[in-house]
């Protein structure tokens, strides 16, 4: 694994390029974009699992930080812009199409979470990419227009947003969310009990998972793109990739496993599946062993015969 940086305009953006098993600067590889979810880093799931064994299956892989986020670039910190998140995408495959031993002609695009969203939004407009993987894959701006599932949800975050936005012009300090409890000790004293986030916590918040730049932080004041955002608006005509959608068979409070049939259903794609992987949730796609071998038992094949 090399540590690498390319452009996103000004921003430097960090990633880790994970390379195959006797690689071979001379031969041509097909490569994988890979992203990470909401709030996580490079070296969470998108690279130390996915990317790790895509390259021992032959692929050149790079999972990247989002700008403002991780070890890139970008002030103020912690922003969750879709138009910001997307553009990496194409300044990633940017960075790819310079590598000799990149075949250019064999470049996939792999995402978690919100990631996953944001790599469907991406293949929609860059058509270097030549095959779409989601795992646990969420349509952010959905689960944010939900928020408590209230009507008026959306337009109470974007009314705060507006708020603290005018707030922020006049001097004032940013207000930075959290979107997870400290600890799962905390979430227990808190009385959370919603499946998704007591498993969040356990990931981001303990040694399973843990890492400096998986942080989960938002900056509220910039909340308000995120919210309008679609990731699979104009699928039915713009995804035309082979796609391959993960789901867990566990359904929780984020909306992952009704997010990837929404997605099967609007894709244009000819070729296209979702493999629900039974008994596992949203986040042991993250992590558990015998959940994302499940996953990648169904992708590594997917990629084989699209790349």
């Amino acid at each position: 694994m090399e540590s690498v940086t390319f452009k996103n305009k000004a921003l430097d953006i960090a990633a880790d390029l994970y390379l195959p098993d006797g690689f071979d600067p001379a031969r041509k590889y097909p490569a994988i974009v890979s992203a990470h979810p909401i709030g996580s880093c490079k070296e969470q799931t998108s690279g130390n699992v996915y990317g790790a064994r895509l390259a021992e299956q032959g692929y050149v892989v790079l999972a990247f930080d989002a700008s403002h986020q991780g070890e890139s670039g970008g002030q103020p910190r912690w922003i969750e812009d879709p138009g910001l998140r997307v553009e990496d995408f194409r300044c990633a495959v940017d960075h790819l199409v310079t590598l000799d031993y990149v075949d250019e002609d064999r470049i996939g695009v792999l995402g978690i979470c919100g990631g996953g969203g944001y790599a469907v939004t991406a293949a929609m407009t860059d058509r270097r990419f030549k095959a779409v993987g989601t795992v646990a894959g969420v349509n952010f701006g959905r689960m944010l227009r939900e928020g408590d599932l209230s009507p008026d949800a959306a337009i109470a975050t974007l009314d705060a947003v507006a708020k603290q936005r005018t707030a922020e012009a006049r001097g004032a300090d940013p207000v930075v969310g959290d979107a997870l409890p400290s600890s799962p000790e905390k979430a227990a004293e808190l009385g959370i009990t919603g499946l998704d986030v007591v498993e969040a916590t356990a990931y981001y918040r303990t040694p399973r998972g843990q890492q400096p730049n998986g942080v989960t932080r938002s900056l509220l004041s910039h909340m308000g793109p995120a919210v309008g955002y679609d990731a699979f608006h104009l699928a039915d005509q713009l995804l035309t990739q082979p796609l391959q959608i993960v789901v867990g068979g566990v359904p929780g409070e984020f909306g992952s496993y009704r997010d990837g049939f929404d997605l099967f259903h609007r894709a244009r794609s000819q070729q296209k599946d979702i493999c629900v992987v039974p008994g596992e949730s949203h986040y042991d796609l993250y992590w558990k062993p015998e959940a994302t071998e499940r996953a990648l038992d169904t992708l590594i094949p997917f990629y084989d015969k699209n790349l």
